[in-house]
């Protein structure tokens, strides 16, 4: 028979929560609604009367002493344990199931025993409350929650107690893993079976994957260790899962290295070959030749010159033609657009495409029939343009050349006559920018090789070799093709993915720039470049309209550039995408195609910064080019400047000095240099 107590007043032994948990008490007084009460834990405590859990009772002489209020409560509480033990709150939710909604805990208990006292009654209301996947508690009735919210309930609450357990272990571990490495001791061993779970939360930290359950666990369990940046790529240094000198960058760009990523779209690719197929041609005769560094597999551009009316020219340029079949807003496509560019790095190349796409089926091998863009222009004997005009076709490349090939080629008596013409048309295009106001700054990265692995590699850093009259002729070539076809788009209002640079340079900016001062001074009068759709000055390549789409095996906004000719080429000068259409994915392509340029920028010189760290002792010939508080300081060899503090330099300070410099303090992880010493050359 129920002992509970309608109304508790003094010496009634009530439950209230306290820290998510029923906490026994005995009422000493009541007043107004409130109660003050005498815990198991033997503390006063004043509560309203809306705490008190709905099971109060039995009451006990109010005039007990302090002594025998304790040893009640105890024996109350023990027995409600041991009560709570015996109940099985899922087999009283299945009794429950389709009888009710909600009701009190009376009834509740009532399906377990027949005449429950206040102590079965609270110790099923304790059970009950416990079980939140399956009760909700509405004060005074419990809610019965239906079958499919209890089983997203219990999924949810394994999920909680999932993240709880990987949050403990990965505390624990990390900073284990921290504490190592300070004090130099061998790494700790992962909890058994947590191996993976720890490697993937460090993996998402170092990528700052926003909205990642891994970030958010990190976040958590990051508390207490330095904050630092790298510190996840250091812990998992420590603990043996990444290797030295990895590109946390890769990570936080969201650019996946190498072709792996590929192996998805096989079947796609397999679509895209046998289309290709169908569509071949016989190839054109003309015999193009390829001029590209000796390392290049992913080869999109070939020429042929030939002697033209007048002492003219006729140049040809034929770009690769992945575009041909390319099926956009598909999963492969959706892929390589977040790639957004190829990146060549000093430990290897990462291509935009999947490799058997861009270099096994679009490529210019030679000998091998290839679908082309043609643009077949004609020029004065000045270089000027006359005429140009796209068309889609197939080519068989006759020569893969080098420009080691090419320039000594143009030293022989008998060089074949497309490289003369094309060398002195390269001369001649490349003084036509200039007298439109173009600037060369001729600074030559240098050779970077990487010797060893791990933490064994060696950086060395080398003067690449100068083939300056066929990479010019190149050069020249490639821009007066994005040129040309950026002219020909904007005479047809075809909107592209224009290059703009709409600055007004000084006059006497034009020409070519070698020196370390010359060249710094005349890039601090450059803005940089802007991607938009409508075609305005490019200042510096001394271009109307420019639409780069030389590259579209390497860039993304090349291909699609190439695609809006393709297409309007096929249909009376409709593109592929009108205006409305391309400012709506601007902004993606934008941000992705930086995101590739951050990774092609900042790498090189995370292995410049190695170099220099591993030679501490030496010194490196720089030039000054700009003075101030901290002189700027250009590395010719290196392609690099540092700051260096004015009283190491000495009084007179003038651009164009040569000093010699020792670097110390080195940190290629937080782009760290400091000279400490300087001699002057």
């Amino acid at each position: 028979m129920s002992t509970l107590v309608r109304y508790p007043g003094p010496g009634c032994i009530v439950e209230f929560l306290h820290g998510n948990k029923p906490n026994v008490a005995w009422v000493l007084e009541e007043q107004s609604g409130r109660l003050r009460v005498l815990t198991i834990n033997r503390r006063e405590m004043k509560l309203p009367a809306g705490r008190i859990l709905p099971w109060p009772g039995p009451a006990h002489p109010a005039e007990a002493s302090r002594e025998e209020i304790a040893h009640i409560l105890e024996d109350h509480e023990s027995r409600r344990e041991e009560l709570a033990s015996q109940v099985d709150p899922e087999e009283i939710w299945e009794l429950a199931q389709g009888d009710v909604d909600r009701a009190s805990i009376t009834w509740f208990t009532g399906l377990t025993w027949n005449e429950p006292d206040a102590d079965h009654i609270a110790a099923m209301g304790r059970r009950m409350l416990e079980q939140k996947t399956h009760f909700k508690f509405h004060p005074p009735e419990f809610e019965v929650y239906p079958a499919q919210k209890v089983e997203s309930r219990r999924v949810e609450e394994e999920t909680r107690r999932q993240r709880e357990h990987i949050v403990t272990a990965a505390q624990q571990f990390f900073h284990a893993l921290w504490e190592a490495r300070s004090k130099g001791r061998s790494a700790p061993e992962p909890p058994e079976g947590m191996a993976e779970t720890l490697h993937a939360i460090l993996i998402a930290a170092m990528a700052d994957t926003s909205g990642s359950p891994e970030l958010t666990i990190w976040n958590t369990v990051r508390k207490g260790l330095p904050d630092l940046p790298q510190l996840p790529m250091f812990l998992g240094q420590t603990w043996g899962v990444i290797p030295e000198h990895f590109n946390m960058q890769l990570l936080q760009e969201g650019y996946d290295w190498g072709d792996d990523w590929a192996r998805e779209f096989d079947a796609e690719m397999d679509e895209l070959e046998k289309g290709l197929a169908a569509l071949a041609q016989e190839p054109e005769e003309t015999p193009f030749i390829s001029i590209d560094s000796a390392s290049t597999h992913d080869i999109d551009d070939a020429f042929h010159v030939q002697s033209g009316p007048d002492n003219g020219y006729r140049l040809q340029v034929a770009l690769a033609c992945p575009a041909l079949g390319w099926e956009f807003g598909s999963p492969l496509d959706r892929a390589v657009r977040e790639r957004a560019s190829s990146v060549y790095l000093p430990e290897g190349a990462s291509h935009m495409m999947p490799e058997r796409y861009g270099i096994g089926l679009f490529s210019l091998y030679q000998q091998q029939p290839k679908p082309a863009l043609v643009l077949d222009c004609n020029l004065d004997e000045n270089g000027n343009m006359l005429s140009m005009e796209p068309r889609c076709t197939w080519v068989r490349i006759e020569q893969n050349s080098t420009y080691q090939a090419m320039e000594e080629a143009l030293d022989t008596p008998d060089c074949d006559p497309c490289l003369t013409l094309a060398a002195e048309l390269g001369a001649k295009l490349r003084q036509r920018r200039i007298d439109n106001g173009a600037v060369v700054v001729d600074r030559p990265d240098p050779t970077i090789t990487l010797e060893g692995e791990g933490a064994e590699t060696r950086v060395l850093i080398e003067d690449s070799p100068r083939y300056d009259r066929a990479q010019a002729t190149v050069s020249e070539f490639m821009i007066l093709a994005n040129s040309s076809i950026g002219q020909w788009a904007a005479d047809r209002g075809i909107p592209m993915l224009f290059r703009t640079q709409d600055i007004t340079l000084p006059g006497d900016a034009a020409g070519v720039w070698d020196t370390p001062e010359d060249a710094h001074r005349i890039v601090r009068m450059m803005a940089p470049t802007t991607q938009e759709l409508t075609p305005r000055l490019h200042a510096t390549i001394g271009a109307k309209a420019y639409a780069p789409l030389t590259s579209p095996i390497r860039r993304y906004a090349d291909l699609m550039n190439l695609t809006q000719v393709l297409h309007a080429l096929e249909h009376d000068d409709t593109p592929r995408w009108d205006r409305e259409e391309l400012l709506l994915m601007l902004p993606h392509i934008t941000a992705r195609t930086e995101a590739a340029g951050r990774i092609q920028r900042f790498r090189p010189r995370y292995w410049k910064l190695v170099h220099f760290k591993q030679r501490k002792k030496e010194m490196f010939s720089t030039t000054v080019v700009e003075d101030g508080q901290l002189v700027i300081l250009a590395m010719p060899k290196e392609q690099m400047y540092v700051r260096c503090p004015r009283n190491l330099l000495g009084d007179k300070i003038y651009p164009g000095q040569r000093f010699a410099v020792r670097l110390n303090k080195v940190n290629p992880l937080t782009n760290e240099i400091r000279v400490v010493e300087a001699l002057e050359e």
